[in-house]
């Protein structure tokens, strides 16, 4: 059943007020500025909802947007391993857009104009004076937030009916990025750090360069995790890691002897090698990455590509490609790959004393 019914404002402005009611399913209402509108969205509405097409569940017309992102945030967020503050800034971005919008009413249209503000968007990075767009990587970030969320809510919860963002375009990244620190370069990120006032900042970017680990790897770190009383010290990473698996880093040289020191200086009891000062939580570094760079006078540099170091200096010190994935935990070759062209001259030996010993 549908009923238009007019209105007039106290300036003497007319409009209607259609509402469509179906028997199983709840009232859906919308006002029209000119009647033949309202009758037009009336035939539509009605003929959608009689093919089921209008919405995938009732809970789709009840619950909101901010509804789902709450629940999730609450229930679902604390069981993953890693990245919960990434993931709820993500989600509150999405929710200051979205939020009062009922789940039925959202479209992959919708996510698509957001997916291109949040590409279009200045934004200020850190300490920087300058404002930043997103880059492409980070704009697909808050894309796969979202889609986890809506996954849930398909599958498990029943709000909807399908996820909307498996029909929106990912911007196209690029992972062909090489930027490593050279010698000089590294000094001076290292000098910088040394000469900031607080400890923990210089032993973070040490143990950097000499594992190759992830930011959350390192800054999130447990003495648990550390073995330094065997021959061979090793951090075993427990499945808080990108890929969620344990992984074992040998450690040597000046990463034992910060884990050491760092171990011997502490003064708080706490299970994180870089605690905050309630030693409850790891500390957040940050700004103190940030203020290190700065006063480094590195240029397009990240924290990341303290992990492309490692790894082409491995490679130029002869790793295969194969134990470069091993230290790094890549699953596959493929994202080591761009290392390859500095392991030639470590190939072309291999191959030379092969085919000396062959031919001899």
């Amino acid at each position: 059943m549908a009923t238009i019914r007019e209105r007039k404002s106290k300036d003497g402005k007319v409009s209607y007020f259609a509402e469509v009611r179906i028997k199983g399913h709840p009232p859906v209402r919308q006002s029209f500025n000119r009647k033949t509108d309202a009758k037009r969205w009336v035939t539509q509405t009605e003929a959608a909802i009689r093919e089921r097409r209008f919405f995938g569940s009732q809970e789709a017309l009840k619950k909101t947007f901010a509804d789902m992102v709450t629940r999730y945030i609450e229930n679902e967020l604390p069981k993953r391993k890693t990245d919960h503050k990434k993931i709820e800034t993500h989600l509150t971005w999405w929710k200051k857009h979205l939020g009062a919008y009922v789940l039925a009413d959202i479209t992959p249209q919708m996510i698509a104009e957001l997916r291109d503000k949040l590409s279009n968007e200045w934004i200020m990075k850190g300490k920087k004076t300058e404002k930043v767009r997103r880059k492409p990587a980070t704009v697909k970030l808050y894309m796969a937030s979202l889609s986890i969320v809506y996954s849930i809510a398909e599958k498990e919860w029943g709000w909807v009916e399908r996820n909307p963002v498996l029909s929106v375009r990912k911007p196209k990244v690029n992972n062909g990025r090489m930027r490593f620190l050279d010698k000089d370069e590294q000094k001076k990120l290292l000098d910088a750090a040394r000469a900031d006032r607080h400890p923990y900042i210089y032993d973070l970017i040490v143990l950097a360069l000499c594992t190759g680990a992830r930011w959350g790897e390192i800054t999130g770190l447990m003495w648990k995790e550390v073995d330094l009383k065997t021959t061979r010290p090793v951090i075993r990473l427990e499945p808080r890691t990108k890929n969620g698996e344990r992984r074992t880093i040998p450690i040597t040289g000046p990463s034992v002897q910060v884990l050491k020191s760092r171990k011997k200086s502490q003064v708080i009891h706490s299970p994180f090698v870089f605690p905050r000062a309630d030693g409850k939580k790891p500390m957040e570094m940050r700004k103190l990455w940030e203020r290190v760079l700065e006063a480094s006078e590195l240029d397009d540099f990240t924290f990341h590509d303290l992990r492309h170091t490692t790894a082409s200096n491995l490679a130029m010190n002869g790793a295969s490609l194969l134990e470069i994935a091993q230290i790094l935990g890549h699953k596959t070759l493929s994202m080591v790959k761009r290392y390859s062209h500095l392991t030639e001259q470590h190939t072309h030996d291999i191959l030379e004393r092969m085919n000396q010993a062959q031919f001899a």
